[in-house]
C-alpha cells in the first residue's frame, strides 16, 4: 500500500515536466513540486521535526500550501490544515491540542501564528514561505519556485538519517472539524485512510492525467484538500483559486485553463448559475461534483443547461471518512433526491437505535465500513467511542455517522437530516431538509434554509430563510401557503423571511448556526 508522498515521487519521476499546479500567474511542474517538497522537508528536519510529529499549515490556496502539505509528509510528519480565517484563540487551542511542533505560514499570517504560538508551548517554530519573483504566465512555462528560510531548491531529499520514511499505517493528517460543543475535534487519518479514499473517488470520477481541476474551495476543507491529493495521484493539474468572490473570474478560468473538472458546494453553484448570461463555450469541462448539501432541482436544471457536456456527480461524505457515497450521473433523473451508493470498496447501511439493520424505506442512522474510516478523534477518547464501534473483525471499527438516511431496495441512499438538526415542533419531529425541498420547488426560490427557534407553545418554531431569484416576486404569506399545500401542518414554517443572501461558513456551506441564533433572537410572531 502506498503513501501520499509516494504518489508525488512516482508522478514526478514518470512525468517531471507535467504541469502540477497553477495559482494566479504561478505554475509548477511535478518535478518542481517534488523538489520544493524535499527542500521544506530538509528544513523541517534541520529544525528538529521528527517522524510522526504534527506541523500546522496556515496558508491560503496557492502553491505554498501544496508544497507545505507534501513537504510535511516527506519529512515523515503529519500535516494539520487550517483555514486562514481562523482566530488566534482557536488557533492556539488547535496547536495545543495536536501538540504541533511547527507552523508553516506566510508573511501576512505570521503575526497571527506567533500570537497563537505564544499560548502553545509545543509549537517551537514558525516557517514563512518565500515567493521567488519569476512569474511568467504562459501555460507551458516552468515558472516560479518556492523556497523556505534556510533552504534551497537544490537541496537533496531527506535521507534515512533524518528518520525512516512513513508507511501506510502512519498518521498523515489531523483535520479539525467543528464539534457540537463548539470545540473543534481533530479527525486522525493515516496514509492508508487517505490514499484509499482518494483512489476510490478517482475511480468513480474516472479521473486521468489529462484532467485539469479548478479548486475554489480551501485546501483546509477536506473537499478542497482531496482535489490536491487526487490530482497528484493521477498526475492531473490542479488550478488553485483563493476563493469564490467573483463568478466571472471562475468562468474566465474555466475557459482559459481548459478546465475539465469543477468541484463545488450548492451555494457556489447557485451563485455561478445565477451570474450566467448565456451558455459559456466550455468544450473541455467534463465533470462537476457537489457535496456538503443536496442540490435543489432548479440548480440541477440550471447546471445542465449551462454546462451540457459535463456529467454532474452528487455525493455525500463527512470528514471522519472523507466520502461515503456517490450518485452515478445517469441516475440523477430517476433518483434526484439520492446521494447514491457507497463508494468503491466500502459498505454503508441504515440501522435503528438498537443497532439492527432497517428494511428499505425506513429512516435510521447511517453506518459506514471501509478502509477510509478515521482512526478516531485526537486526544478525545469519549468522542471517539461515540462515533466508532467494534466492527465485523477484531481489527476494524465502524463509523456511526450521526446522520439520518433512508435506503431503497437497490441500495441507493437518501439523506434525511443530521440527527442534531432534527427539530421538534408540536411534539412532532421535523427534518429541515424536507421543508427546504418543498420551498425549493416553489417558483422563484433560489435558496432556502430552515432552522428552529425556541417557542413557548410549539417547543420549536419552524423558521425559513429564502433567497428569491433575481426579478422574482415572493411573499412570506405565499410561501407559507405553498408549504401548507405540500406538508403536514406541523411542518409549515411559522415564519418565513426573505433575504438577498444567506450567511455562509468559510467552506461555502450555509451557516445554519448563525441563522438559528438569529431566529432565536427574533421574537415570535403570533
Amino acid at each position: 500500500m502506498t503513501t501520499l508522498d509516494a504518489d508525488l515521487r512516482r508522478v514526478a519521476t514518470a512525468a517531471p515536466d507535467k504541469e502540477a499546479l497553477v495559482a494566479g500567474d504561478r505554475r509548477l511542474t511535478f518535478a518542481e513540486l517534488d523538489a520544493a517538497a524535499s527542500a521544506l522537508a530538509a528544513r523541517l528536519h534541520a529544525l528538529g521535526v521528527q517522524r510522526g510529529e504534527r506541523v500546522a499549515i496556515l496558508l491560503p490556496n496557492g502553491v505554498e500550501a501544496a508544497i507545505a502539505i507534501y513537504g510535511t509528509l516527506r519529512a515523515g510528519a503529519a500535516f494539520v490544515p487550517l483555514n486562514p480565517t481562523i482566530k488566534a484563540d482557536k488557533l492556539a487551542y488547535v496547536l495545543r491540542d495536536c501538540e504541533a511542533t511547527a507552523i508553516v505560514t506566510d508573511d501576512q499570517l505570521a503575526p497571527l501564528a506567533d500570537e497563537a504560538r505564544a499560548h502553545a508551548p509545543s509549537a517551537r517554530h514558525t516557517l514563512r514561505a518565500e515567493q521567488a519573483a519569476d512569474a511568467r504566465g504562459t501555460r507551458s512555462c516552468a515558472a516560479a519556485s518556492v523556497s523556505w528560510p534556510g533552504s534551497a531548491r537544490s537541496r537533496p531529499a531527506p535521507t534515512a538519517s533524518a528518520g525512516a520514511p512513513p508507511i501506510s499505517l502512519d498518521l498523515a493528517a489531523i483535520v479539525y472539524t467543528s464539534g457540537s460543543t463548539g470545540r473543534p475535534k481533530g479527525v486522525t487519518l493515516t496514509h492508508a485512510n487517505m490514499t484509499f479514499a482518494a483512489g476510490a473517488i478517482v475511480a468513480y470520477l474516472q479521473m486521468r492525467a489529462e484532467d485539469r481541476v479548478l479548486c475554489v474551495v480551501p485546501l483546509s476543507f477536506d473537499y478542497g484538500l482531496y482535489q490536491l491529493l487526487m490530482c497528484v495521484r493521477v498526475g492531473a493539474t490542479l488550478i488553485l483559486e483563493r476563493g469564490f468572490a467573483f463568478p466571472g473570474r471562475v468562468l474566465e478560468l474555466l475557459a482559459r485553463e481548459c478546465v475539465t473538472g469543477l468541484p463545488a458546494v450548492p451555494t457556489i453553484f447557485q451563485v455561478l448559475t445565477a451570474a450566467l448570461g448565456t451558455t459559456p463555450d466550455l468544450p473541455h469541462l467534463r465533470f462537476l461534483t457537489n457535496t456538503a448539501a443536496a442540490l435543489a432541482p432548479a440548480t440541477i436544471e440550471a447546471l445542465r443547461a449551462a454546462f451540457p457536456r459535463a456529467r454532474l456527480y452528487s455525493m455525500y461524505g463527512l470528514t471522519e471518512c472523507k466520502r461515503v457515497s456517490w450518485l452515478p450521473p445517469e441516475q440523477l433523473d430517476t433518483r434526484p433526491d439520492s446521494v447514491g451508493i457507497p463508494i468503491p470498496g466500502t459498505e454503508a447501511w441504515v440501522e435503528d437505535e438498537a443497532g439492527d439493520r432497517l428494511p428499505p424505506g425506513e429512516v435510521g442512522e447511517l453506518v459506514v465500513r471501509g478502509a477510509h474510516v478515521m482512526q478516531g478523534y485526537w486526544n478525545d477518547a469519549d468522542a471517539t467511542a461515540q462515533r466508532l464501534r467494534p466492527g465485523r473483525w477484531p481489527w476494524e471499527r465502524e463509523l456511526l455517522t450521526g446522520d439520518l438516511f433512508r435506503q431503497d431496495a437497490d441500495g441507493y441512499l437518501c439523506f434525511v437530516g443530521r440527527r442534531d438538526d432534527i427539530l421538534k415542533s408540536r411534539g412532532e419531529k421535523v427534518a429541515p431538509r424536507e421543508v427546504e425541498a418543498v420551498l425549493h420547488a416553489a417558483e422563484g426560490v433560489r435558496m432556502a434554509a430552515v432552522v428552529g427557534a425556541p417557542d413557548r407553545l410549539l417547543g420549536e418554531a419552524i423558521v425559513a430563510y429564502v433567497v428569491p431569484h433575481d426579478g422574482a416576486t415572493l411573499t412570506p404569506a405565499a410561501l407559507r401557503r405553498h408549504c401548507a399545500a405540500h406538508l403536514e401542518d406541523y411542518m409549515v414554517p411559522a415564519r418565513v423571511e426573505l433575504r438577498d443572501a444567506l450567511p455562509t461558513t468559510p467552506n461555502g456551506k450555509v451557516d445554519r448556526r448563525a441563522l438559528a441564533a438569529e431566529a432565536a433572537a427574533t421574537p415570535a410572531v403570533r
